[in-house]
């Protein structure tokens, strides 16, 4: 396929940043101001042009920004798919955020039908009929749910500029299966590079499958830690909402694991000293880092599906990103689970975990500017 090509679909694929929720009436006066306010459109009809002039800046980027506003994979309760807007819009009045900075660009939303999750759980009747409510076409090979959107946007992406970081921007935390295991495929087979993963969450995601899915919120970090090997790649830190034990996790499917108990006793450079050696001595050469806001202390994250008391302190996430990624050049990452509606009952939110959610993404997209420099040097 010729890069043109790959262009044409990804505008098939995705939508202007803040409009991968489809909306007809309800929601449609805020969506479209939105997207004004982002693309400094004075009208409608300058959005479009405007997103399409953005994706085609993708071979000169280092980072590219994408939102998966699904939360279709979510377990508890919804409201994920809001996320990439309204984190977009909150950084309208932060200009010196990373998202705004020269090698970064937004290329916009997957397209979501929220009643899917992945083509694999679909019958071909219903992929066909998707396939022509979408694309206008029932028999053209698209993928019609958002993780297979996702997957297929991220490798003409990469096919357009080999060297690009992408950051996705949940929705639940099923968009991480897509996001790293295009990310981890493209860095190992054409970058040559050893991946190591570094996971942020409350919960360990290790089920094989959950009530049959394969692929969904609970399940993604298994997957993932197949494709890795179960070779002690994968390193997860803020866990204490499971099952089971760290021992059961670490000896049977080959993790390393942090929970906050262990984590209050020491100080975040000595964690991520070990994380760090931990990882050069499987040989880890590159990492990428997902990022579930549940992981954070409910102090500063209520605005979330399942938010957990007893979590991480932000500096302490943010600590650890930036040792990790200064160690080693970061290839892609993800931001999940940020859910604005759901405000709780806590004074200051939603705004609070907005807040918190703003500087992992910064962080996150500093990293990715970081990787590709220290590469070209």
């Amino acid at each position: 396929m010729d890069v043109e090509s790959r262009y044409a679909e990804l505008e098939e694929l995705l939508a202007p940043a803040a409009g991968g929720v489809h909306v007809i009436s309800a929601g449609l006066y805020e969506t479209r101001a939105l997207q004004r306010a982002i693309y400094l459109a004075d009208s409608d009809d300058q959005v479009g042009p405007r997103w399409r002039a953005v994706l085609h800046r993708i071979p000169e980027a280092r980072v590219a920004v994408l939102g998966v506003p699904s939360d279709c994979g979510a377990g508890f309760t919804r409201g994920a798919n809001r996320a990439p807007a309204v984190i977009r819009e909150t950084l309208l009045s932060e200009p010196e955020h990373g998202i705004f900075a020269d090698g970064v660009v937004d290329i916009g939303d997957v397209r979501v039908v929220p009643h899917l999750l992945s083509d694999d759980m679909l019958s071909a009747d219903q992929i066909a009929a998707t396939r022509a409510a979408l694309y206008g076409d029932r028999a053209r090979a698209l993928p019609v749910s958002p993780l297979d959107i996702c997957a297929r946007a991220l490798d003409h992406m990469y096919a357009i500029n080999p060297d690009i970081v992408p950051v996705v921007v949940g929705g639940d935390h099923s968009v991480g299966w897509p996001a790293f295991s295009r990310a981890l495929v493209h860095a190992e087979t054409i970058c040559q590079q050893r991946v190591g993963l570094l996971h942020f969450d409350a919960h360990t995601d290790l089920l094989s499958e959950r009530l049959g899915v394969r692929y969904c919120f609970g399940t993604w970090a298994y997957h993932a830690n197949e494709l890795l090997g179960r070779d002690g790649r994968l390193v997860q830190v803020g866990i204490r909402s499971t099952a089971h034990d760290r021992r059961h996790w670490e000896s049977t499917l080959g993790v390393r694991q942090y929970w906050p108990a262990e984590i209050e006793q020491r100080d975040a450079e000595a964690i991520g000293d070990e994380i760090v050696a931990h990882f050069r001595d499987l040989g880890v050469t590159a990492v990428y880092v997902s990022n579930d806001i549940d992981g954070t202390d409910i102090e500063y994250a209520a605005a979330t599906g399942t938010p957990e008391p007893d979590g991480l302190q932000p500096d302490l996430v943010r600590a650890l990103t930036r040792m990790v990624t200064g160690a080693f050049p970061m290839i892609g990452g993800d931001l999940v689970e940020v859910a604005p509606p759901l405000t709780s009952d806590r004074p200051g939110e939603p705004e609070r975990t907005l807040a918190t959610a703003r500087a992992y993404l910064d962080d996150l997209v500093q990293a990715g500017l970081h990787a590709v420099q220290r590469d070209r040097v």
